[in-house]
């Protein structure tokens, strides 16, 4: 063994000498990158015979940059596939990118008017839509360089991009297929009306705003009190154009005779106002009477389909009044909500006084302005089939939703979900393959299909969510036969934030389902005759909030933009400190304490594996076991259970439990006390000592610790795994197993439980040694009886780190301490005399107790104060409680090292 030795070390030494003095993430992180998509390292090959394990990346918009969710999102990615890839997995990670139709096509409309003065109009449908190509292959995917900058281990050979032309059959395919099942059908329905952007907008791209606005109080009906009249509040006078009933509760006696009755519309000689009955209405709620315009607002809207009212429209695409033959046509909804009401009052119509009124107004996300709510000939998709498929999916155990808690959420969306707008009013992005003949025919023309002579297309484009929607599988090859397909679907697992469960991944489910009775020969099923699933995983994190808690938003100023931290503190950084606190289905926050606490690590880390490697550290086969000391055992031991622990909560995507235990184990016990005790161990220049099992030991310990953070930490432990070990990449190192730590040998309890003895002897000295005053670095005499605690081949270990030396000539015992260990509490007594300035050090006690009291005094004051109490939240008392008993602990210290240097003075 100790030719091997001898050699390996010398490697170690060259590994060493290859190591830069420090970690400098900005001069290396990119050069390693770039090596490992060069080897490829990351390339998936479907002709592989290892297991798949497959993942495809939510593909980002092609406008965007990275954000802090994505970051997270990213992160745990790749942390799972890149631990997939050393257990030999054969692992694809696709990667791609989303066209973001009003995204881009804003975007793209906004610099063309800018610089050229032109709209989209002036252009044609033809010219913009290049131009925008022209956008897209010149600034579009600026997320690609960052998602390079973090470390994502992609396989960049398959990108994909949803307007691609695979892409653009796949949705041609599944748009037929609907088509053709009847689950695809054109009607008007009530949507989100974007009036700047002039199309219907989804969900998701409505925010919501506290605006101040007012309640107008119109009165309906005759003027005269004693003739029939109703009064009904609104906060949107101008839609009264379109009013065509007042609704009041069936059980309110009030206006129990009006209900039949017709009013005249103010303005509009073709519109009555029937008086209906509906138990919609809250009787207590104002008036009792609502005002009803079914085309403009959604409870309307129901209403007007229960009761079969007419919906007439009141506003054109830009939001501006139209058709409705009153002077009010052309204006715009601000300016018909002044002069409709100036009209109403000059009519004595205006009943009350008009007051302020803050409420909740949806705008868009994309343009700003308030969205309209608007009757539209758009196309659906009749979901009732596909979400109960979806909802089957995982109620069958087709797809696991971690964590579970998650499934209520899950079901509460798709069991209840309503038809799903699909047409845009836009030129960018997938158009509609509906053709219409001169005689009012309607085609659904299929990718390999041709339309019918004389016939023209539908204007509009698919909703960016649709094309989304076919990620799993468009990516790899369908509607087409493809060995991607046959190897790596369904994907392995999903990863994503849970903000995005309703628009994307419950969309996924349902056409990943539908698309699977469609073709069974390419998507397969599930088993027992289910359809097969996109994803058998899926996972569900929280979103990035700022260190408070809040939203991260331009209005707060608080947001952080993840590659200054890649910037400022590496990229294993950033990635650090995200994984540490991505615990499932939870929100995270973070600050920059999160970021720099990272990076210290990753300091740490370097600074161990340097020092272990200037110390002779290497990897080399284990000794017996008999040849190793308590210590080297107890790390052993103690690198078996963490590496245990790290996999049983990776299994289950407990990041952030996983990277927590690697943090303590590496800090605590590997660098502060293993790398200490290993200096007592390992042989000096010239000592004749013949083994070295602790630089193995050592060498192994460092190797399994780097091997368990490259999923998350894969810069810094790929330059410190490959000098100590001198292999090519931890990227393809296998993962780490028992045979690795411990030899699969069981637990030695005793090693254990004596090192731990050892260390907590060691502190109850260096603490003690301090309340006497004596300096770190200088050793005093102490006795010990080691033997009675059974530590008696620990007490080399012990002096040496405590830097206590053994009692000589003329001892005396000037002050003692007992610590309690495991068998037996043991007595230490020490000779401090002519260690210690008592003067100097009496004044240092002095002063810490004065801050120690102030401490009580402050929090003694908080919770004495019964406001705070009632207001402060229960982990903000808590916080302050442990802040007093750790002041009152620390008093009562100082307060007896000062009574003891007074009686050592007498």
């Amino acid at each position: 063994m100790s030719d091997a030795t001898d050699q390996t070390g010398t490697q170690a030494t060259r590994g060493f000498d290859a190591l830069p003095k420090a970690w400098e993430p900005r001069e290396q992180e990119q050069a390693l990158y770039d090596g490992w998509v060069e080897k490829g390292y990351f390339r998936a090959e479907a002709s592989s015979d290892k297991p798949p394990f497959s993942v495809v990346l939510p593909p980002p918009n092609v406008t965007g940059q990275l954000h802090m969710g994505h970051a997270l999102d990213h992160t745990l990615m790749d942390v799972v596939v890149r631990r997939k890839r050393m257990q030999g997995f054969e692992v694809l990670w696709l990667p791609g990118m989303d066209h973001a139709g009003i995204a881009t096509q804003t975007k793209v409309e906004a610099q063309l008017k800018e610089q050229e003065g032109k709209d989209r109009y002036q252009y044609g449908r033809e010219e913009f839509v290049r131009r925008v190509w022209d956008w897209k292959e010149r600034f579009g995917g600026t997320i690609g360089g960052q998602m390079r900058a973090i470390g994502d281990s992609v396989d960049w050979s398959r990108e994909r991009f949803t307007l691609d032309e695979g892409l653009s059959r796949a949705v041609q395919t599944i748009f037929k297929q609907l088509y053709d099942a009847g689950l695809i059908y054109r009607d008007y329905r009530l949507v989100n009306w974007s009036p700047v952007l002039e199309t219907a907008v989804s969900d998701i791209e409505v925010v919501y705003k506290d605006v101040e606005g007012e309640f107008v109080s119109i009165r309906y009906g005759s003027l005269h009190d004693d003739e029939p009249h109703l009064v009904v509040a609104t906060t949107r006078v101008e839609t009264m154009l379109g009013d065509v009933a007042i609704a009041v509760h069936p059980d309110d006696e009030r206006y129990a005779h009006l209900i039949g009755q017709k009013f005249a519309h103010p303005f509009r000689a073709d519109l009555e106002l029937e008086v209906i009955a509906d138990d919609y209405v809250d009787m207590e709620l104002g008036t009792g009477a609502v005002k009803i315009t079914p085309a403009h607002d959604p409870n309307d809207y129901e209403m007007g389909l229960r009761h079969n009212l007419d919906m007439p429209i009141i506003m054109d695409g830009a939001g501006r009044i139209a058709n409705t033959g009153t002077r009010f046509d052309g204006l715009t909804r601000e300016e018909a909500r002044v002069a409709v009401r100036e009209a109403l009052a000059e009519q004595g119509r205006i009943v009350k006084e008009i007051r302020p009124y803050v409420h909740s107004v949806g705008h868009s996300e994309r343009s700003g302005e308030p969205i309209e709510p608007r009757l539209s000939l758009q196309w659906f998709v009749k979901v009732d089939k596909l979400a109960q498929m979806a909802g089957d999916a995982v109620r069958n155990g087709d797809t696991t939703i971690h964590p579970q808690s998650m499934e209520k959420r899950y079901f509460d969306w798709v069991d209840n979900m309503h038809d799903w707008t699909i047409s845009r009013q836009l030129w960018w992005g997938h158009r509609i393959p509906i053709w219409y003949g001169p005689d009012g025919e309607v085609v659904c023309v299929g990718p390999d299909e041709e339309p019918p002579t004389g016939y023209t297309q539908d204007p509009d484009v698919l909703d960016t969510w649709f094309s989304s929607a076919l990620w799993p599988f468009s990516t790899m090859g369908w509607p087409d036969k493809s060995a991607d397909l046959a190897k790596f679907y369904p994907t392995s697992v999903l990863v994503t934030a849970y903000d995005i469960l309703f628009f994307w991944v419950a969309r996924m489910m349902m056409f990943g389902t539908f698309a699977a009775t469609q073709t069974p020969e390419l998507l397969g099923t599930a088993g027992q005759g289910r359809p097969q699933v996109p994803f058998t995983d899926l996972y569900l994190h929280g979103l990035v909030r700022d260190e408070k808690g809040r939203k991260m938003s331009k209005s707060l100023g608080n947001g952080i933009d993840p590659m200054d931290w890649v910037e400022r503190f590496g990229a294993d950084a950033l990635r650090f400190a995200l994984a540490r606190g991505a615990n499932p289905g939870v929100d995270l926050p973070i600050g920059e304490d999160n970021a720099q606490s990272a990076r210290n690590f990753t300091t740490k880390l370097f600074n161990a594996t340097r020092f272990a490697l200037m110390n002779g550290a290497f990897v080399g086969e284990l000794p017996p076991r008999e040849e190793l000391t308590d210590a080297d055992r107890w790390i052993l031991d103690r690198v078996e259970e963490v590496r245990a622990n790290v996999d049983a909560y990776l299994d289950d995507y407990q990041f952030a439990k996983a990277n927590e235990d690697l943090y303590h184990f590496a800090w605590d016990e590997l660098c502060d006390w293993y790398l200490e005790i290993a200096k007592t161990q390992i042989p000096r220049e010239g000592e004749s000592r013949t083994g070295r099992t602790t630089q193995i030991v050592l060498g192994r310990v460092l190797d399994v610790v780097l091997r368990l953070l490259h999923p998350t930490m894969p810069f810094v432990t790929e330059e410190l795994w490959t000098a100590l070990t001198g292999e090519e990449t931890v990227c393809r190192a296998p993962w780490p197993t028992a045979a690795d730590t411990n030899g699969g040998a069981e637990a030695d309890a005793g090693s254990r439980s004596r090192i731990e003895d050892s260390i907590k002897l060691i502190t109850e000295l260096r603490r003690f040694r301090s309340d006497q005053g004596v300096k770190p670095s200088q050793k005093v005499p102490a006795r010990l009886d080691f033997a009675a605690a059974g530590l008696e081949n620990q007490e080399e270990l012990v002096r040496s780190i405590a830097r206590v030396d053994k009692p000589g000539d003329g001892f005396t015992e000037s002050a003692s301490i007992e610590v309690r260990l495991s068998i037996e509490t043991i007595a230490v007594g020490l000779d401090t005399s002519g260690t210690v300035d008592v003067v100097a050090e009496r004044k240092r006690l002095e002063k810490e107790l004065a801050t120690a009291r102030k401490e009580l005094e402050t929090t003694g004051k908080k919770l004495g104060n019964e406001s705070f109490l009632a207001k402060a939240p229960d982990e903000v008392v808590d916080k302050i409680r442990r802040r007093q008993q750790m002041a009152q602990e620390e008093a009562t210290r100082l307060a007896a090292r000062l009574e003891s240097l007074s009686e050592a003075g007498k």
